[in-house]
Formats: structure tokens, sequence, C-alpha cells
């Protein structure tokens, strides 16, 4: 049960937001010190409202609201700091971090870590020319960390031995490497390779790569299988 609370000037984000009745939106937020909840923004997207241009995503605000039941009523916004603009891929991947966030946050569970590495994240976005993978390589893995999911990238699984540089290993998800005789397949790394992206050596190339093919199939089994549609069109547009 949710508590009647009354929440002042509270940092915050705006992961996505929907339609509500005529005028009004449900906004799912990320906020600094209580978590991930809805609110409802009571005649946001009226012609007249002065909150047409605050309530956007990626746009760092100073939100207020009382909750009495797991939806709440938006009470107050207002920017905080200078707007944060994303466009391209950089865009595309906010939305994906958003998605992220989305998924893998329960509603009312403060996560203050997350939410300064989010707003660390969609900073460097912002900046980030061609180190946009970069970027979510190192958000996903804080992510996975602080919700309980971190990766195993320095034992063994079975003899929890350190790993050695020329062996190869499978990476299985609940368990983490396990040394095996082959040398291919979709999550077969050495264990330098494993070790380069446990250092998060993101300026190697192939060190990037390998963590993209293992970070897709972390994240895609610890959401039993579903893909982000963000992702999705991120790769049909590279595909193109």
């Amino acid at each position: 049960m949710i508590a009647n609370r009354r929440v002042q000037q509270q940092a915050a984000f705006i992961l996505h937001h929907r339609p509500f009745r005529d005028s009004s939106q449900i906004l799912d937020i990320f906020s600094r010190d209580h978590g991930k909840l809805a609110l409802v923004a009571r005649g946001s997207r009226g012609a007249r409202s002065r909150l047409k241009g605050v309530l956007r995503p990626f746009m760092p605000l100073s939100l207020s609201w009382i909750i009495k039941s797991d939806l709440g009523t938006l009470t107050g916004a207002e920017n905080r700091g200078g707007p944060l603009s994303l466009s391209g891929d950089a865009l595309l991947s906010g939305y994906y971090v958003n998605e992220l966030v989305m998924h893998f946050l329960h509603r009312h569970d403060p996560q203050p870590e997350i939410f300064d590495a989010y707003t660390h994240t969609i900073e460097s976005l912002v900046m980030a020319g061609n180190d946009i993978a970069e970027c979510l390589r190192r958000f996903e893995i804080e992510l996975l960390r602080q919700v309980g999911y971190a990766l195993n990238l320095d034992y063994e699984f079975a003899t929890n031995a350190v790993l050695e540089d020329e062996k190869h290993y499978e990476y299985r998800v609940e368990q983490g490497p396990v040394a095996v005789s082959k040398s291919q397949g979709p999550l077969v790394f050495t264990g330098k390779m494993l070790a380069s992206i446990s250092a998060q050596q993101f300026a190697q190339a192939d060190v990037l790569r390998a963590a993209n093919r293992l970070l897709r199939e972390v994240i895609r089994f610890h959401l039993g299988g579903k893909e982000l549609k963000s992702r999705k069109v991120l790769l049909e547009m590279h595909r193109r």
C-alpha cells in the first residue's frame, strides 16, 4: 500500500508519456530519491499549458507530486539546468536507455546509484559522437550490477579459478564463464577478451563488439527473450 505523501522539488527525468483523457497525460518518471513511478499530468497537453515544453524525455527536471495510490498526480515541474539535446543515433540510444530502466526497475524502489548512472549516460550521449556504443555498454554493465545481475567476467564457474587469457569460455547467463574446447559460438570468448570487457577497454573495436554480443544476450535473457523496440530500430537502421 502506498502511503499518502507529498513530494517537493525532486530531481527526475521522464522515461515515457502517453495520452490520458482529453488533455492530460500519464508520465512514467525516474526520480533520484523515489525511484520509478507514474504520475498524471492534468491538462498538460492543452494548448495553453505552461508545461507543454517542459515535460519532455531527457530534460533534467525538478518535479513535485502528491501520491495516494500507485498513480500519483503531478503538482509542479520546472527545468533543472539546461536541456539535453539528442538527435540521430544518440536520440534512439537515449530511448533504449529509458526502456532498460522501465523494464529492469520496480516502481517505488529508490535507486539513486542508477539515477546518477542514467544522468551521466544521457549527458555523455549528448557529446558522444562516435562513442555512443561505449556509453551504452558502460550503462548496461552498471545497471545489471545495481539490480543484482552483475556479470562474472573474472572466474570460471565450476572451479572458481581465475580465467586464463588463452583459454576459451562459454558465457552462461546463470553461471558465468564455463571452460570449453570449442573456439566458436555466440557466447564463446577467450579469457583475455572477458578480462578486457571487465576492464571496459571499449576503445578497442574487438572488445566493444564482443561486449555488445555478450550484453545483448544477457539482457535478452533477463527480459525473458523480449527485444526492446528502440534497439530493434537501431539495428534495422544500421542494416540499411
